[in-house]
């Protein structure tokens, strides 16, 4: 049970970050794009694949699973962050 837990927290924050996204879209039309537009960035993406790699290495031990889930949501964060200047 404390693994289904640990993988259903990034899931609902992703959710709500996506959520959050669409209504800011509705509000500002062209807002969703220049937000995301850190998916196209090579620097980006590297730095993303370089943190959920070392996440899920440092963390399969202790939760299984859920280190993948919460990998992928540490990459995600550090994509944002590192691609933020390109919009």
């Amino acid at each position: 049970m404390a693994g289904e837990t640990s993988v259903l927290m990034p899931v609902i924050i992703v959710v709500a970050l996506v959520i959050r996204s669409a209504f800011t879209e509705i509000r500002h039309p062209g807002s969703a794009r220049r937000e995301w537009a850190f998916i196209t960035s090579r620097r980006a993406m590297a730095a993303a694949g370089v943190v959920a790699v070392t996440v899920t290495a440092i963390g399969w031990s202790q939760a299984g699973w859920a280190a993948v889930a919460w990998a992928l949501l540490a990459g995600a964060l550090t994509a944002y962050v590192i691609g933020r200047d390109i919009g």
